[in-house]
């Protein structure tokens, strides 16, 4: 672990990004790298004592089993500060307590980011400073553009860190190494071969008293327009030269910019809904527009498809269907890969029940390959049977894996400012079509299929 940065700056440190993904993640770091004479700062504008903070920095390093000499070390030196972090003359005073180079998180909504980094446009900052922000980047094209321009006024490029933490989880790296370590499937992953890709991010989790970022976001731009659209990219790419952060997010930027919604119509390849009363297990939901926080005339969704197509030689005609949704009765993080049928089954064969699918799991870290083969008792009748391999989960947690590159000045798990920009870009269509009403909102019971 390099030792250029040795001061952890949170902005907006007493939110839950910061409690319940950040900390424990920095916190798992600290131990694993054995880092000594680390400098953790939180900031935020409700008033705090430093005793108070270091105890919700202790409790979030707890919460994962963090509580080694180097994260306790670092929780009971931390220190808080309140501070409006739209001013710059309160942003100065943070900097001006800062030990050495700094880290600055931005753990906080897009348009107070954005007025954060207009008031440090105002402020020196140390040599070598780098800045983390959190998805959303910005809440449309033309505002994405307009902070990527302010943020290319205070650092380089390579020292913005825009954290998708679905670029740290091991399944999505390991997807690579599956891919691109076994020549098995590398030949067939093309249109030749792949009739259509879903990649399905369903949670039971409702609304978790979030309505006051939820509710101006929605399903479409809290998970496709951002982590759903990186995965495509890292499942569709073509192969990199290396794993490099030139190259990675090369071919991930290039794989985007030929990304498209379906038959370039919104109404016809979206579908947009939001959930209604119901029960997962021993919870009761309320109608999402009976939450509280929740304007029910915005018309946010908690659910969202849509289907892309990659214009390239590779994946020409293939749909990809990204989905995601709120309350669904069943986990699904996958990506499901559905094989064309064989162009021809020799006769008298039984039992063909047609093409096979491979499953990627991104929780829990899994690959299942489903193969048809003969039957135990007749050779010639077809069964089907599914290989399962369970994928390494990695050393750290997500944040802890993206905060190492923060840490390190490494930016491959970073995503790059074009891509940021090509995924507002894919999604804008379906935005406008959303915002007219060209696509009714439909209603699905919480704890059901979905609509």
């Amino acid at each position: 672990m390099a030792d250029r940065i040795d001061t952890f700056v949170i902005l907006g440190g007493g939110g839950d990004l910061a409690a319940r993904l950040l900390m424990p993640g920095l916190g798992q770091l600290l131990d694993a790298e054995r880092m000594t004479g680390f400098h953790l700062i939180g900031v935020g504008q409700d008033p705090l004592s430093d005793d108070d903070w270091r105890e919700r920095v202790r409790k979030s390093f707890d919460s994962i089993g963090a509580s080694g000499q180097y994260a306790s070390d670092t929780a009971a030196r931390s220190r808080y500060l309140q501070a409006d972090v739209t001013n710059p003359e309160e942003l100065r005073r943070v900097l001006g307590e800062v030990e050495g180079t700094p880290a600055v998180y931005f753990a906080l909504p897009p348009a107070v980011t954005a007025k954060a980094c207009r008031a440090l446009a105002r402020v020196e900052l140390p040599d070598g400073t780098v800045f983390g922000l959190d998805k959303p980047f910005g809440t449309d094209l033309k505002s994405a553009k307009a902070l990527n321009r302010l943020l290319a006024r205070l650092v380089p490029e390579n020292a913005v860190h825009r954290v998708d933490h679905f670029m740290g989880k091991a399944t999505v790296l390991n997807l690579l190494g599956v891919r691109f370590a076994n020549r098995i499937f590398e030949p067939v992953w093309n249109s030749d071969n792949i009739a259509a890709v879903d990649i399905v991010f369903d949670e039971q989790l409702g609304l978790e008293g979030r309505a006051s970022y939820y509710d101006r976001a929605g399903a479409l731009s809290d998970m496709l327009q951002s982590h759903l659209l990186i995965v495509l990219a890292l499942f569709a790419m073509e192969p990199p030269s290396s794993v490099d952060a030139d190259d990675l997010r090369g071919a991930i930027a290039q794989t985007l910019r030929a990304t498209r919604v379906a038959h370039g119509d919104a109404r016809q390849s979206s579908r947009r809904a939001r959930y209604t009363a119901g029960r997962i297990g021993d919870r009761t939901f309320p109608d999402y527009a009976d939450e509280p926080g929740v304007d029910p005339a915005r018309k946010t969704e908690t659910l969202a498809e849509v289907t892309v197509t990659i214009d390239n030689w590779r994946w020409a005609g293939v749909p990809f269907r990204l989905r995601s949704g709120k309350a669904i009765g069943d986990i699904r993080k996958e990506i499901v890969v559905q094989f064309k049928d064989v162009p021809h089954l020799p006769s008298g064969f039984k039992g063909y029940d047609g093409a096979t699918r491979m499953r990627i799991l991104l929780s829990p870290e899994v690959i299942e390959l489903d193969l048809n083969i003969n039957g135990e008792a007749d050779p010639f009748t077809l069964e089907q049977t599914t290989l399962r391999v369970d994928f390494g989960t990695g050393d750290l947690l997500p944040y802890g894996e993206v905060i190492s590159g923060m840490l390190r000045g490494d930016p491959t798990l970073s995503v790059r400012s074009d891509v940021i920009e090509e995924c507002w870009r894919i999604v804008e269509p379906v935005m406008k079509a959303w915002r007219d009403d060209e696509v009714p909102l439909e209603e699905y019971p919480a704890g059901s299929a979905g609509p």
